[in-house]
């Protein structure tokens, strides 16, 4: 029996220091059935470059990753969709792990089907704040407020409207959460590795600041205000850091500078949504 199509989307932007090893992560999967379709928003670098060796389904869109994910659903000829971040590496077995899912409770005839699998993932990186965001990341494996799925059933995808287009910051939690009014969300022990290069916490704050000033159009919705909440409050972050302590500070180090970080960013977060309210 041919294995469903797969159409995995990669939405880029000056990605070329990290796109190469994210394809080859998905050229690496044991399933043997994929497209890969890149979305650039208008690259200044070699990304274009480096998709068009492995892949003919590149085009431009923008200007937001929401709109390059439709963008990409759109041209999709696959049976599933599989969305993730060009900073991204799939661990080989992600794909075959997901459909594998997907073809389990269609045989089992579930009566509340899977519209979605979470994808749990690992943090990587140079230098003092990479290893501080990959201990962070450690602590968000299994927690549902704040994971959000990855893969769909493309029929799933097109019944909950996709991603909005209208949101820069939530996206994801927002789609998570209209395919959960209908349907479960599914989840696989294979992982994502985050390569987050040479992080400096400049860097990480001004990120912040962007995407905060977006925040308003996610959190004014009411899909589901109490996970909203929780995403978005700073002291239920840290009771799950404070949750294990013997993580936290296996490297006291590692762990105050989490909590700064952290801190840090949810402070220029807030002063970003106020700003643009």
């Amino acid at each position: 029996m041919i294995n469903p199509l797969l159409s995995i989307i990669v939405p880029t932007k000056n990605s070329a220091v990290f796109l190469d090893a994210c394809i080859k992560s998905i050229k690496n999967q044991t399933y043997d059935n994929i497209e890969i379709i890149v979305v650039d928003n208008y690259s200044t670098d070699k990304t274009k470059e480096i998709a068009k060796k492995y892949t003919k389904l590149v085009f431009n869109k923008g200007p937001e990753r929401s709109v390059q994910r439709n963008f990409g659903a759109s041209k999709a000829k696959g049976e599933h969709l599989l969305f993730i971040d060009s900073d991204m590496e799939l661990t080989p077995r992600v794909a075959q792990d997901c459909v594998k899912i997907i073809k389990e409770q269609r045989i089992k005839n579930a009566d509340r089907k899977i519209g979605g699998i979470i994808i749990p993932e690992k943090s990587f990186g140079k230098g003092f704040w990479a290893q501080c965001k990959a201990l962070e990341r450690s602590f968000y494996e299994g927690v549902g407020w704040l994971e959000a799925a990855r893969f769909f059933p493309k029929n799933v995808f097109n019944e909950s409207g996709g991603y909005d287009d209208s949101l820069v910051s939530g996206e994801d939690w927002d789609l998570s959460q209209r395919v959960e009014k209908k349907y479960q969300l599914g989840r696989i022990k294979s992982y994502i590795n985050h390569n987050e290069g040479n992080l400096s916490l400049g860097t990480l704050l001004s990120k912040k600041m962007y995407y905060s000033k977006q925040l308003n159009s996610y959190s004014s919705k009411k899909i589901n205000n109490l996970k909203t909440k929780q995403q978005l409050s700073l002291i239920k972050r840290y009771e799950l850091f404070f949750s294990n302590p013997s993580k936290l500070f296996s490297n006291p180090l590692l762990g105050i500078g989490m909590l700064f970080m952290k801190t840090c960013e949810f402070a220029v977060g807030g002063i970003g949504y106020i700003l643009r309210k």
